[in-house]
């Protein structure tokens, strides 16, 4: 019998071997632009064989190139980890006519952060991200004439039109589907800080992903595979829906 070949995992161009810079560029972009919506991020770094599981990998069936070369990138990404800062209790400051929601990671340490939903007094949304590094700042921005866009290490990416938020909402708007999440990142979620929290297992996402949408009142999102949990709030219209995958 013949054993299928694992494929070659897919990287960014440019990056064929693991370094330091080619590392970090790696989790980078895997992490913020939901790349990783599939596998989760290499947070607790279990040992390498049950890491490469959670990344999609059988390890037997790898070889001993492809084998390496993750090896390089789990050794360096321990040390990228090791060497971000943890976010801590995020203070944030209360704006009237503001509203704020959170995707929080409840495990037996407490409840942590990994996403959350802002709009803006002026009713613009922004759909962000804890990192302890303050450069990397990603979050998606949705913008009152409509201009949506995705911004990361202070540059922006995936421009597109939206319908205006000035005027009457119809239907429904996609903000994205979020990956990557990990309470590892220590970002201390308070309840208090929000307007509504959606709390999940560790296990929802492991390989989940947080999908964010508008929709008009009486209107369904944009459908989505494998949803496993779906919040709606009606504070304003439109409609927030968070709405969690597996």
């Amino acid at each position: 019998m013949t054993t299928a070949k694992s494929p070659a995992p897919r990287l960014p161009r440019g990056l064929s071997k693991p370094t330091v810079s080619g590392t970090t560029l790696l989790m980078n972009k895997l992490v913020n632009s939901g790349a990783m919506k599939d596998q989760p991020v290499a947070d607790d770094f279990a040992p390498f064989d049950e890491w490469l599981v959670k990344m999609g990998y059988d390890p037997n069936a790898l070889s001993s190139e492809d084998r390496e070369m993750w090896r390089g990138y789990y050794e360096e990404a321990k040390e990228l980890s090791a060497a971000t800062p943890k976010v801590g209790l995020m203070t944030l400051k209360d704006i009237p006519g503001e509203y704020r929601y959170a995707v929080a990671i409840r495990d037996e340490k407490g409840l942590w952060l990994t996403l959350w939903v802002r709009r803006s007094k002026n009713g613009e949304f922004f759909v962000m991200a804890p990192r302890g590094d303050k450069e990397w700042d990603p979050h998606t921005s949705y913008h009152l004439d409509g201009k949506f866009h995705s911004k990361s290490f202070g540059k922006k990416f995936e421009h597109t039109k939206k319908q205006p938020l000035n005027g009457s909402f119809q239907g429904t708007e996609n903000l994205g589907g979020y990956g990557g999440h990990s309470a590892s990142i220590g970002a201390i979620c308070d309840p208090n800080a929000y307007n509504g929290v959606v709390e999940v297992t560790p296990d929802e996402l492991t390989k989940g992903s947080v999908v964010v949408d508008l929709v008009q009142p009486s209107h369904k999102p944009i459908e989505w595979l494998n949803v496993t949990r779906e919040t709606i709030f009606t504070d304003f219209v439109p409609h927030l829906v968070i709405r969690i995958t597996s």
